[in-house]
């Protein structure tokens, strides 16, 4: 294994800039995990618990200015909320590179196969970016069958603008509200709901509430008439590109079919577009076995822009 530095907050904003900047200018190459929101909802949520697994390398041009980084995810182990642990024993990678600096693709692929030598590696770029694909080809990654079957989770990049957006219909009384009027444990209490099993806890919401980008009135939860926070989401608001991403977007089992995601949805692009955003983007499974989300988003108007190319390397 090569020397490395790990990943910090402060590497977390720059790699957010070269994000505003590929979004800017190609947001097609913006993979699942490399964008302005997902960038800081990843480090917000779990660096407390796997930052000493997260090296990074950043590439500089020569004014200063970030133009690649690399992020790996090295072998851990993911403690649940219904006690169970999953043991995460290869490697996975994400990284992006401006697209003035393509060249640089090799020396991403060199340092990643030194930093988890010995283990499977994983890694998924865009599918717009041909020149990368190659690259990963000639080092010996290949297309992930296991992630690109039909029964798969490979990811899609959807985008939709802000011009004309229905209004939301709850069921009656639910009602919206955002996480400072829900509250911290009311907030965490939903998205372990929504995604159990997760490693998701108090810990990690206060990670993301402390991640540049987060705003608690573009953190939308809807209220059942119990008192039980039936569904939520986060908006990440890409002030230089108006753009507002959704991540994470989940809904409590006993609440689905009720239309709460669509409704939930539909207010926080009313939301958005108040913040000052035109467009919206979210990402989600693409796989055809499971046509759920992909379904909820086309049904609001977002289209596809791009495909992650899950790709995989044996361990050597």
């Amino acid at each position: 294994m090569t020397d490395f530095e790990l990943l910090t907050a402060a590497d977390v904003k720059l790699m957010q800039g070269l994000a505003q900047r590929v979004t800017a200018t190609r947001l097609d190459l913006v993979n699942a995990d490399a964008a302005y929101g997902e960038l800081a909802w990843i480090w917000g949520l779990g660096h407390a618990a796997y930052g000493a697994t997260w090296p990074r390398r950043l590439w500089f041009a020569g004014d200063g200015e970030l133009v690649a980084w690399a992020w790996a995810y090295l072998p851990r182990q993911v403690r649940r909320n219904d006690g169970s642990v999953r043991e995460v024993t290869g490697a996975s990678l994400t990284y992006q590179i401006h697209p003035d600096h393509a060249e640089l693709i090799d020396e991403v692929i060199d340092w990643f196969d030194g930093v988890a030598a010995g283990l499977e590696r994983t890694v998924s770029p865009s599918g717009a970016d041909t020149f990368a694909l190659k690259r990963w080809a000639e080092h010996g990654y290949e297309p992930d069958a296991e992630v690109l079957a039909d029964d798969g989770d490979w990811t899609q990049l959807n985008e939709r603008d802000l011009a004309d957006i229905e209004l939301p219909v709850l069921p009656a009384g639910f009602r919206f509200v955002n996480a400072t009027e829900a509250g911290p444990a009311a907030a965490v209490q939903a998205h372990v709901d929504a995604w159990s099993p997760t490693g998701y806890t108090a810990e990690s919401y206060e990670g993301v509430r402390q991640t540049p980008g987060y705003r608690p009135d573009l953190h939308v939860l809807v209220e059942a008439p119990d008192g039980t926070m039936a569904a939520s989401t986060i908006m990440w608001l890409d002030e230089a590109n108006r753009t507002v991403e959704f991540e994470p977007v989940g809904t409590h089992p006993a609440y689905r079919r009720l239309g709460l995601a669509r409704a939930m949805l539909l207010h926080s692009l009313h939301l958005a577009r108040a913040a000052g955003a035109t467009h919206a983007t979210v990402v989600c499974v693409g796989a055809p076995g499971d046509p759920g989300a992909r379904g909820l988003y086309y049904g609001l108007g977002f289209r596809e822009v791009s495909r992650d190319a899950p790709l995989i390397k044996p361990a050597c």
